[in-house]
C-alpha cells in the first residue's frame, strides 16, 4: 500500500495565497509561488492550488500561476477552481500541472469527468468534494447541490476521477481537526485515494485523518510558518506514521 501524503494547499484568491474559516473573512497569507517553494524544500510530497474565486467571479483558472510554479518545483502539484471543460485542464497541464482538479462543473456536468479521464487519464483528474451536514456545496461552499457526499464520490470515481480531495466546509479553517466521521464513510465507499482537507491543528489530527485517509490536506497550520513541515513529518513519524521520505 502506497505510504501515505502530506500535501500544503495554497488557495488563491488575485494572486496571493488566501485563507479564511469555512470558506468566508479571506485574509492574505502570502505569494503563491514563493510559498510553493518552500513547501516543497521542507519536505512536501505534493502541493494543490486552488483559484477560490475563478468559479465564482466566472474567470479562467490560474494558467500563468501554473508555469511560474512549474519552473520553481521539482514535485507534483494539482491545480483547481474555473475549470470547466476539457479546454481549460489541457492548458493547465501544458503549462506545467501534475493533475487538475473540477468541482462545480463536474457537479453541473458529472459527463466532464469522463471526458477528462478519457483524453488526460484518470490519474489527472482530482474531483474535489466540498462538503457540510453531508451534502455537497458548490461555487466555494456558496451553493448547495441535489447531491448527497458518499454518492457523488461514488458516482465522480464510476465517471472517471482518479482521486477525492475531499473538504469538510464546518471544519475549514478551524484547526479542530478533521471531519474524519465523512472522511472515512468516503474512503470506505471508494477505492480510489481520498485527500483529507479541513481542520488540521496538530500532529494528532494529521495522525488520526492518515488513519482513514491516503493524504492529509495542510494549510492554517503552516501558512504562517512553512517551516512547520518539516517538524510535523518528525512528530508524525514519533506518532507511528510511517511516511514517504522527503525530497
Amino acid at each position: 500500500m502506497p505510504l501515505p501524503r502530506l500535501i500544503p494547499c495554497l488557495d488563491v484568491a488575485a494572486g496571493r495565497v488566501v485563507k479564511g474559516i469555512k470558506f468566508e473573512a479571506l485574509r492574505d497569507v502570502g505569494d503563491p509561488v514563493e510559498l510553493g517553494a518552500a513547501y516543497s524544500d521542507a519536505g512536501a510530497d505534493e502541493l494543490v492550488f486552488l483559484d477560490v474565486k475563478a468559479t465564482v467571479e466566472n474567470r479562467d483558472s490560474l494558467v500563468d500561476l501554473v508555469e511560474r510554479v512549474a519552473e520553481r518545483i521539482a514535485i507534483p502539484f494539482t491545480v483547481g477552481g474555473g475549470v470547466r471543460g476539457v479546454d481549460d485542464a489541457e492548458k493547465l497541464l501544458l503549462a506545467g500541472a501534475d493533475k487538475v482538479s473540477v468541482n462545480s462543473a463536474a457537479v453541473a456536468d458529472p459527463r466532464l469527468l469522463t471526458r477528462l479521464a478519457e483524453l488526460l487519464g484518470s490519474q489527472a483528474v482530482v474531483i474535489a468534494i466540498d462538503t457540510k451536514g453531508g451534502q455537497v456545496f458548490t461555487h466555494a461552499g456558496g451553493r448547495q447541490a441535489s447531491r448527497e457526499t458518499v454518492q457523488w464520490a461514488i458516482e465522480a470515481q464510476e465517471r472517471g476521477a482518479g482521486e477525492i480531495l475531499l473538504t469538510s466546509i464546518d471544519a475549514d479553517g478551524t484547526r479542530d481537526g478533521y471531519d474524519v466521521e465523512i472522511t472515512s464513510r468516503v474512503a470506505e465507499a471508494v477505492s480510489i485515494p481520498v485527500i483529507a482537507s479541513g481542520g488540521a491543528g496538530n500532529e494528532l489530527h494529521v495522525a488520526e485523518a492518515l488513519g482513514v485517509a491516503q493524504a492529509a490536506l495542510l494549510a492554517s497550520i503552516l501558512h504562517e510558518n512553512p517551516d512547520r513541515l518539516r517538524t510535523l513529518r518528525d512528530e508524525l513519524c514519533a506518532q507511528g506514521v510511517e511516511l514517504r521520505d522527503a525530497a
